[in-house]
């Protein structure tokens, strides 16, 4: 490697990585700990050691320059770098072992939550994980789980919540369900079409009516309370159903219906309980799987502001 082209330190690096994903210097120095003016001390110096400026101001905010939104996802890399080194380290030379319990949904466990995990097996070797795949919410008081992922904010006092993303759900089928049943244009053409329900039809109907679909009991001729289960029907062309947009997007054969209807907005939590503070293989799954979910989502809001979101700080 050749160290002459590395003309500044990673202080200053981490100092322009921050402010460019927190938005401002002040929100910057908050999260890394330091004054404001040290905070642009060091941006300063690693304009000055690049030569080239990376933010320019306007009004009260920072906005990057193009040179800074080009080399963002290079100094993007160097803090996952950083990272994967700091938790590899962590994992091993504090000796990081033991169980940690983790409950989602199936399919968030399946499509989504399985590749973090390896990644996390691969820098903390001695831990041992356990997922429990489930819809219900387990008791994290009662020690079900250590970690649990939601769709819903919690209300326990005594948990701690950390909202890491956001998706929408919408309703989709098999494309050769619609090649056969025609693609609905309007709410009106559902009426005689089949749909899969989520645990019960009774459930899914006040929702769904209240939306304006103009559905009834007889449309559900199945049902189920698994995820996975309702997508395999669904590609069996067995009718429509919700899905999360994510998921839906892993598999060609399913399509949106009535692309020009309302989304459902759904938020991921990531809870655990206040042993977080203390329990330091709780500390490392929850940031890990905090961080990995956060940076997957596709919206810029779930690195920026969905990541500072808590119910209860853990300063």
């Amino acid at each position: 490697m050749n160290w002459a082209l590395i003309p500044f330190d990673w202080n200053q690096a981490r100092a322009f990585l921050a402010t460019a994903e927190e938005g401002s210097l002040s929100a910057a120095s908050r999260e890394l700990g330091l004054t404001q003016p040290t905070l642009s001390r060091q941006v300063a110096a690693l304009e000055q050691s690049l030569g080239v400026t990376l933010f320019e101001r306007i009004g009260r905010s920072l906005a990057l320059t193009d040179a800074g939104r080009d080399l963002l996802d290079h100094f993007r890399d160097m803090g996952e770098a950083a990272h994967r080194a700091s938790l590899a380290a962590q994992g091993q030379a504090q000796g990081i072992e033991g169980t940690v319990r983790i409950t989602s949904t199936n399919t968030l466990a399946t499509y989504h939550l399985t590749p973090i995990l390896a990644e996390l097996r691969r820098e903390a070797p001695g831990l041992e994980l356990e997922v429990i795949t489930s819809n219900q919410t387990r008791d994290l008081m009662r020690r079900e789980a250590d970690i649990a992922i939601r769709h819903a904010r919690p209300e326990q006092p005594d948990l701690i919540a950390k909202l890491i993303g956001e998706s929408e759900v919408g309703f989709y089928a098999a494309k050769s369900y619609l090649d056969k049943i025609g693609r609905p244009r309007t709410k009106d053409d559902l009426a005689h079409a089949d749909f899969i329900g989520f645990e019960t039809a009774e459930l899914m109907l006040p929702t769904l009516q209240e939306m304006g679909l103009p559905l009834r009991r007889e449309n559900f001729r199945i049902s189920t309370d698994s995820g996975t289960v309702m997508l395999e029907l669904m590609r069996q062309n067995l009718g429509i159903s919700f899905m999360l947009k994510e998921d839906a997007e892993l598999f060609d054969d399913i399509e949106l219906v009535l692309a020009d209807l309302a989304p459902i907005p759904v938020p991921i939590w990531l809870v655990t309980h206040r042993e977080l503070h203390t329990s330091r293989r709780i500390r490392l799954v929850f940031d890990f799987i905090a961080r990995s979910m956060g940076k997957r989502d596709d919206g810029n809001t779930a690195k920026q502001d969905l990541g500072d979101s808590w119910t209860v700080p853990l300063d």
